[in-house]
């Protein structure tokens, strides 16, 4: 079940259910085996822990408590949360209840640190009362079993490779991999392929790992997704100092990850993957690559494992005039190291999610600053989108236990547990405005409407530049703590919604022929989301994969490709997200799904294993006609990444996280074939 199909895994939970009293979550509270996330002993005096306390969420704490006492009464009275969401760290709680919930917690939490800090053993029929208590309505078993996957009560990873000794050690020589990129999912990778003692390389055209958050550096570059999500299960989230943090912070946590599990010597950094080509004789992949410094070579490889991520391309506008700007002109991803803006005219192209954080953080820094928006952006209220993290939750989260593992999952069921209903295609519904798609969309139109209304009531001018002409939640929705509109509103801000006919050298030309001057340009234009690699791949008979997708790229699962045998995506064709949660969960799922197939070859002594195209083109049927059901395909969307030149959508996901994690946990035996050393294909075991 949780433990990521390892079937002695599996056998020891079995047990464990059927004996509470030898389940793993009660082995792991004795002192020897402490789980992480069950807090450090507590040292400070009953005053500390009241001032801790004002700063902690109250329904998380309630859990904890529950942890510290064993008593489930915490969370079965009428104190409770009322609703749940990543934004609402008190559940919507009169404040009368939440200061009675801090007093009564006190002597409590001071009687814990007297007692030596030990929680309390829990059964896994409690812990998911806990959730349902968390989540403010009951969840499914298949959600409750992604969350135990996911928040590791426990103490172990259950993704962890456990079969490298299965493997003989001739045979792990001859099986390297090659990883490209080390990013989110090519760490992941990494740390995984070092479990199953693989020889392996890891090569990244940037200086250092993070990915986008290595090359994204312009001013107010912070994650869109709450950081207590944004970071891999097994590496605790108890040390971020925003609920959205910033670049540099990201930066460091993939930089310290990828230290803490020795991955650097395996990392070819400064160094690009320009094409790979599958040997048929050798059943080996040749991966060229290319220095910094112009040298050229080729990896052998086994297996390799694509984790380059698809936000990674700039897309640049095709702008008469563009070379002719006298001043320095950038996209947002390549912001100079050394670009002073202060005092400028600065133009910035876009207003998307990086030109969203961008304009707020730089307006009141520069001369005039010109936002020339394509199309108007649906906006989310979210009150913590800049708040830091309060002093008592970092306490809490360090000393109280299990109470990080809460808040994580506060912060990442209310968009897994919302399904994709909410987002769907009604035909019956009608809306002459085109600005929703059924009834409940109707609702959240309403709501971010309303949301704008209450910021530019006293500026109607900018409230019509604003308001989108298309479905709400249709395109990337940004989230705003009111920051986004109280820059348009600022004497030297101009929101353009007048197309660009030409750039000259003194600056920007509109269709109505005005000049509008700037010294800089900032190209907040987006990537290429369509093209997944930047490179092309050869597989059996030399097919090119790019040549194959064209516009319409696709994969099994959006890992696995017929004809690309022992080859591996990760943040493939289908898979990013635009609703539910953080592309870690996917980085994982896709990890897992990569390493059993991987598995499945070496314990078969096989050449290869590959998706068996009619696998691969019922899911891609299955998938299309998901996709094409769901608000980012409706036909009033213009200019949407999302979509490729004709309209269709081969980029997003349309399953929930926790179906997404049914689907690609492992690998279904009758959608492959394992190439063997003889020559004749047969079903994986």
């Amino acid at each position: 079940m949780r433990a990521g199909g390892r079937r002695s895994k599996e056998s020891a939970r079995a047990c464990a259910l059927a004996d509470p009293a030898r389940c793993g979550i009660l082995l792991a509270m004795n002192d020897s085996a402490r789980p992480p996330h069950a807090g450090r002993p507590i040292s400070g005096d009953d005053a500390a822990i009241a001032a801790a306390l004002e700063g902690v969420s109250v329904p998380a704490l309630l859990c904890s408590l529950v942890h510290m006492t064993g008593d489930p009464a915490w969370i079965r009275g009428p104190r409770r949360p009322r609703a749940a969401g990543p934004a609402l760290r008190q559940g919507e709680m009169p404040p009368e209840e939440l200061a009675a919930i801090r007093r009564e917690a006190l002597p409590i939490v001071a009687a814990y640190r007297d007692g030596g800090c030990r929680p309390h053993a829990l059964p896994e029929a409690l812990l998911v009362e806990m959730m349902e208590f968390l989540a403010a309505r009951p969840l499914s078993r298949r959600l409750t079993e992604l969350f135990f996957f996911d928040l590791e009560f426990d103490g172990r990873d259950p993704a962890a490779i456990d079969w490298g000794g299965e493997i003989d050690a001739e045979t792990k020589r001859r099986s390297p991999v090659v990883v490209i990129g080390a990013g989110m999912a090519g760490i992941q990778a990494g740390i995984r392929l070092a479990q199953a003692g693989l020889p392996f390389t890891i090569v990244e055209k940037n200086a250092g790992p993070g990915g986008t958050w290595w090359e994204n550096r312009y001013p107010g570059a912070r994650v869109d997704v709450a950081s207590h999500q944004y970071c891999y299960a097994f590496e605790p989230a108890d040390h971020w100092s925003e609920y959205y943090c910033r670049h540099p912070e990201l930066r460091a946590y993939f930089t310290r990850v990828l230290d803490k599990h020795g991955l650097r010597p395996h990392c070819r950094f400064e160094t690009e993957v320009v094409g790979a080509e599958w040997d048929e004789g050798a059943a080996r992949w040749r991966v060229s690559i290319r220095s910094a410094d112009g040298r050229s070579e080729t990896l052998d490889a086994r297996f390799v494992i694509s984790a380059v991520g698809s936000l990674n391309i700039p897309r640049l506008p095709d702008i008469p005039g563009l070379e002719s700007f006298a001043g320095p002109a950038f996209h947002s991803t390549r912001w100079p190291e050394d670009f002073d803006h202060r005092g400028l005219r600065l133009a910035l192209l876009g207003a998307g999610a990086s030109g969203f954080q961008i304009a707020p953080t730089v307006a009141d820094e520069v001369a005039h600053l010109s936002i020339f928006q394509r199309t108007a952006q649906w906006v989310m209220p979210n009150p913590i989108y800049h708040a830091p993290v309060p002093d008592g939750e970092i306490w809490a989260m360090h000393h109280l236990p299990f109470y990080g593992r809460w808040v994580r999952f506060m912060m990442t069921q209310p968009g897994i547990g919302s399904g994709v209903e909410s987002f769907r295609i009604d035909p019956a519904h009608v809306d002459p405005d085109n600005r929703s798609v059924n009834a409940t969309n109707a609702l959240a139109r309403d709501g971010l409407i309303a949301f704008m209304r209450a910021h530019l009531a006293d500026r109607p001018d900018l409230l019509a530049k604003v308001l989108p002409d298309y479905p709400a939640m249709g395109k990337r929705v940004l989230q705003d703590d009111g920051s986004w509109f109280e820059c348009l509103k600022k004497p030297n801000v101009e929101l353009v919604r007048t197309g660009i006919e030409r750039i000259v050298p003194e600056g920007i030309v509109t269709v109505d022929g005005r000049l509008h001057p700037a010294e800089a340009i900032c190209l907040a234009t987006g990537f290429q989301h369509n093209r997944f690699l930047a490179f092309d791949v050869k597989g059996r008979g030399g097919a090119s994969l790019h040549e194959r997708w064209g516009d319409e790229p696709t994969a099994h699962l959006g890992i696995t490709v017929p004809g690309f045998p022992n080859f591996f995506l990760c943040y493939g064709p289908g898979t990013n997200l635009a609703h539910s949660a953080g592309l870690f969960f996917h980085a994982e799922f896709q990890t897992m799904h990569a390493m059993d197939a991987i598995h499945r070859v070496l314990a078969a002594g096989a050449r290869a294993i590959e998706v068996r195209p009619e696998a691969h083109d019922r899911y891609v049927a299955r998938l299309v006609k998901q996709i094409s059901s769901l608000v980012w395909a409706h036909p009033t969307i213009q200019h949407s990444h999302y979509k490729n030149p004709d309209g269709k959508v081969y980029t997003l996901s349309p399953w929930t996280i926790d179906e997404y994690w049914e689907m690609t946990r492992r690998v279904d035996p009758d959608d492959y074939f394992l190439d063997s050393q003889s020559g004749s294909n047969t079903k994986p075991g």
